[in-house]
């Protein structure tokens, strides 16, 4: 029970860090926040990524690219020039390290508007971090692992910030239904009720309206994570942008 518990944990920490952060945040800036608040989500982002960490910067410029260039081949991570899942996942590896590093030229109106935390990144993008959040990994899991498969579990908690973005990409960009058919790439909402990935499959909703919060769009659709933006927004932790500023695809 406890590793199910550790898992299930890990898997919406993070998620909630890489959607409501990384994502509404960073890449399409939904909401607005105090320097304070904006460094303690940097943190909390780094934290439940742990090993996995993914810088903002790059994450931001990544996912801007994406829906400028979705599902051709300038676009970083699109499932339709890949065989399979892995193949597309060390494309976007490549790309992500060559604008992590500066080796790879990036286009000015996507390399702005994002929160930029020197510091924060040194320590989140060692090795010594990384590995020391591995570890913890494995010391919960030898503790507390009744069953040798469950140590069959610890790859995603390695990697977990990478998988819930290829499942997404690949997913959402394959499989289900489309409430919008005038968008020219092949976005989809893969799941009715998107508890799994806390709304990101909902990627046609999204791709269609890019700076709206709610990527809900129908009436029997749910984003889980839109109560919870709604909520912080009235307890003004952040600030919701007003309806009338939220431009398709704006960042």
């Amino acid at each position: 029970m406890a590793i199910l518990l550790f898992f299930v944990g890990h898997w919406y920490l993070s998620l909630f860090g890489q959607t409501f952060y990384l994502h509404r945040y960073a890449a399409h800036k939904m909401f607005t926040m105090s320097p304070f608040w904006e460094k303690f989500f940097y943190i909390f982002a780094w934290v439940t990524q742990g090993s996995s960490y993914l810088n903002a910067r790059a994450y931001a410029i990544l996912h801007r690219m994406h829906h400028a260039y979705s599902d051709t081949e300038k676009d970083p991570h699109t499932p339709h020039f890949f065989k399979e899942v892995f193949t597309m996942m060390m494309h976007t590896r490549k790309i992500y390290n060559g604008v992590l590093h500066g080796t790879f030229e990036v286009e000015e109106k996507f390399d702005k508007n994002f929160p930029v935390y020197p510091t924060i990144d040194k320590i989140a993008d060692s090795w010594f971090s990384r590995i020391a959040f591995g570890l913890g990994y494995i010391a919960f899991y030898v503790a507390f692992a009744n069953y040798w498969w469950m140590y069959l579990l610890l790859p995603i908690h390695f990697l977990i910030g990478p998988v819930q973005g290829a499942v997404v990409n690949w997913a959402g960009h394959k499989y289900g239904y489309r409430n919008f058919d005038d968008e020219k790439d092949h976005s989809k909402n893969t799941l009715i009720f998107d508890f799994l990935m806390l709304g990101e499959l909902f990627q046609n909703n999204h791709h269609y309206a890019g700076a709206r919060p709610n990527f809900a769009a129908k009436w029997w659709e749910f984003d889980p994570v839109y109560p919870i933006i709604k909520i912080l927004d009235k307890l003004k932790v952040i600030r919701l942008i007003p309806i009338a500023s939220q431009k398709k695809n704006k960042f």
